[in-house]
Parts: structure tokens; sequence; C-alpha cells
């Protein structure tokens, strides 16, 4: 990718080592070192900050495997216990009817329980023995012992039964010990079971840590991005005053040019650093189809922060974008006649540094749009944006069946809107009607 040739488009943007550079003085148009090495740690801190998320989010994708794997395994002990305990059960009410009516038939649900009950602890042990603590195995051969016990018992009753010895059967049934070992097993079997609810809690909430953290690294590496680009713009611009003051008449041209030259290779530069990132996010999750959602999240936030990037490129010297040109570049991929949207409002003109965190504000209202709102729905979108005084007031107004209470969960999208506010120097207001989603955002008219 840093290879002019291999991409064509970075000769003609000024690439170093093309032929436009080497065609001009050696002597002119040149950065600075200092500004050189400002630049090399600018992309410096944007790398470090995408080698920590993209360790983060390998963590995440490990702690979600690790919790479905606890999900598995609790769920496989918890029926195995249920099977078991049901056997124990089966058997002991078949003996007892048994032993009541002297009828065969009844001896049914005692031979399905015992034929039962050892496979269910084997396959029990198994489950349990992959990675389980001394308490767990101490446990296990409790049960195995009890369960071992109370089979024999009833044996011994039905015997008994069989050969017609009825007064000494039910002594042996009438007597504390099958009742104090059936206690004992329902013990082992509820504390069991509250071991494996603890661990399978315990991975739920390592994994709810873990998705936390993803997100605070995901809005951080986005303010560094922001800062790197609008910090890169104000290096650019002070190159070009500075070369504007030292030099006469026909060198100042030559360096406005060579400024123009340098802005464009800075704009591959950044594309190209996003193409990078977008890459890495979504070779990081081919292999891993259970991070496919993660991955697609992060795959949106990225492109909506190239889309922002591209609107905001033009000429130094003036404000760089209009606000009806970004709202119409955001909805353009959706806007179709299935999924119709008014726009409507005057003539504004953005600062360059409120083009990114608009944009995905706007973005982000866009696909919810698409996904859960008004263009999921059969609805229409009215998005009308006037001046009042020193302010911009942009109205998001989605014309479709909604409820009117804002969702429990609180995502990425409400933090994204929460930092885009702060850097506007302004207010997102969002409201959730029963006619759809209500959002007003209000910031200060550039200068």
């Amino acid at each position: 990718m840093g290879s002019s040739a291999l991409n064509p488009d970075r000769v003609e943007a000024g690439a170093p080592g093309s032929d436009t550079i080497a065609a001009r003085p050696t002597g002119a148009g040149r950065l600075p070192s200092r500004t050189r090495i400002v630049n090399l740690v600018l992309f410096a801190i944007v790398a470090a900050s995408l080698l920590v998320s993209l360790y983060f989010v390998f963590q995440t994708i490990e702690a979600e495997r690790r919790e479905r794997e606890q999900v598995r395994d609790t769920a496989g002990v918890l029926t195995e216990l249920n099977i078991l305990n049901r056997a124990v059960l089966n058997a002991e009410t078949g003996q007892r009817g048994y032993m009541i009516t002297l009828d065969q038939r009844y001896l049914a649900p005692y031979f399905a329980g015992r034929d039962r009950y050892r496979p269910s602890l084997e396959r029990l042990r198994t489950r349990i023995s992959a990675d389980a603590t001394p308490r767990q195995m101490a446990l296990m051969d409790e049960i195995e012992n009890l369960s071992e016990a109370r089979f024999a018992e009833m044996q011994d009753v039905v015997e008994l039964l069989d050969g017609r010895e009825s007064t000494e059967a039910r002594r042996r049934v009438l007597t504390d010990e099958g009742q104090e070992a059936m206690n004992r097993l329902r013990r082992s079997f509820r504390e069991i079971e509250d071991i494996e609810n603890y661990l399978l809690a315990e991975a739920i909430s390592e994994t709810a840590r873990f998705e936390g953290r993803v997100l605070q690294m995901l809005a951080g590496l986005l303010v560094v991005m922001i800062v790197a680009i609008i910090f890169g713009y104000i290096l650019i611009t002070r190159n070009i005053r500075a070369e504007s003051e030292a030099a006469q008449a026909a060198a100042l041209g030559e360096a406005r040019d060579q400024a123009d030259l340098l802005a464009k290779e800075l704009n591959h530069r950044v594309k190209n650093l996003f193409a990078v990132i977008l890459a890495i996010v979504q070779m990081s999750g081919r292999d891993r189809p259970e991070a496919k959602e993660v991955v697609d999240r992060i795959g949106e936030r990225i492109r909506a922060l190239l889309k922002a990037h591209e609107v905001t490129q033009g000429t130094l010297e003036r404000p760089v974008a209009s606000l009806e040109a970004l709202i119409e570049t955001t909805l353009a991929p959706y806007r179709s006649t299935r999924q119709p949207a008014r726009l409507e409002g005057p003539q504004i003109t953005l600062a360059a540094q409120q083009v990114t965190p608009l944009g995905l504000v706007l973005h982000e209202l866009t696909t919810n749009a698409v996904k859960y709102g008004c263009w999921a729905s059969g609805g229409h979108l009215d998005v009308v944006w006037s001046i009042s005084g020193q302010d911009v007031i942009v109205e998001w107004r989605e014309n479709c069946a909604g409820e009117d209470e804002e969702p429990a969960r609180q995502g990425f999208g409400s933090m994204l809107m929460t930092s885009a506010a702060r850097q506007l120097r302004g207010t997102i207001d969002r409201q959730f009607t029963k006619e759809g989603a209500r959002v007003e955002i209000i910031f200060p008219l550039a200068d």
C-alpha cells in the first residue's frame, strides 16, 4: 500500500519518490524535519492505539468463547444431575410400589432407574473431570458411593420381597438409613449445581468486563484518530503560513502548490491507514464466526469515520464541508423510494472539526433507522435543520410506529453521541415516542 509502483494514484497525489516531486527544485517546498518527526509520532500513536484495541478485541472474543463453553458444560452437568436424580426417585418409587402390592409390574421404574444411573454417573464424571476443583471431585465420589449404597439397599429389599420375607423388607425400608442417604445425595446434587452456577456467573462477568474495556478503547481510538487528523491539518497550515511569509511572490505560488501536494499525501496516508485498520479487523474475525457481529459493528464505525474524513477534503483557506452535503452523503447508501427521506434547511458551512463527530452521529442514526427504526418498518424520515441565533439546530424525525420509552441497554451508540456532543460543544437530545425516534442536535455556528 505504501509503494507508488503499486498504487498509481499516489504518484499523482505527490507521493514521495514520484516524478512530480523529483522535478521540483531541491531546496523548495520541503517540510522541516521537525514536522516530519511530529507526523511520525502521530502515526505511531494511532498505530499503538490500534494494537491495544485489537488486543482487547481478542480478549473479548476469547472471553465469549469461554463463556459459551461454560454454558455448555453447566447445561450438561445439570442435565446429568437431573437424570441421575430421576433415576434414583423412579427406582425408589418402583421398589415401594412393589413392596405394597407385590405386583411385578411396579418394578419397571425400579429396573429402568437401576439401568440408567451408572451410565449417567459416568457421563457426569466425564463432564466434571475436565477442569474440576477438588471439592467437585469429592462430591462426585460421595454421589457415586451414596448412589451405589442406595441401589444396593433397594436391591436387598426387592430380593427379600421376592423371597416372601415381607416383614424383614419393611423393617429395612422403615430404618432411617435410606432416608439419610437420600438427603445426603440431594445435598451433594445442590452443591454441585451451586458450583456450576457460580462458574457460569464468573464467565459471564468476565465477558462483560472485557466488552466494557473494548468499548472504552474504541472510543479512545476514535478520539486519537480525530486529534491526529486535526493536528496534521494544523501542521500543514502552519507550514504554508511560514513559507508564504518568507518567500517572494514567485516562490509563494510554488509553496502553495507543494502544500497542496502534501495535503493530498496526508489524505492518502490517512485513507490507507483506515484501510489497514479495516482489513486487520476483518481478518482478525475471519476464522471466528462467533465474533462476526462484534467485527461487523467495529467495521461499520471505521467506515463511518472514513466517510466523514472524505467529506472534509477541500481547499485549505475555507471551511471544508456543507451540512446538506454531509447529510446527503450519509443517507445516500440507504435512501431509495422504499426508504424515503425529506431534507430541508438553509445552506450552512461547517468547520473542519465539526464534520467528523457530526458525521459519526448521523451515520449511527442512519444505521439505527435501517435496522430498527422507520426504514425497517416502512416509514419515512425527515431531517430538518435551521439557524437559531448563533446555533445550528438539526432535527431528526423518524415517522413510524414506535415505543415511547428509551431502551434499557445503553450501547456504543450512546457513548459515541455523548463524546460527539462534547466535541461539537453542543447537545444531543434523543426521545423515543409512539410516532418514532426524535433526535435534536444543537451546536454553535462556525465562524
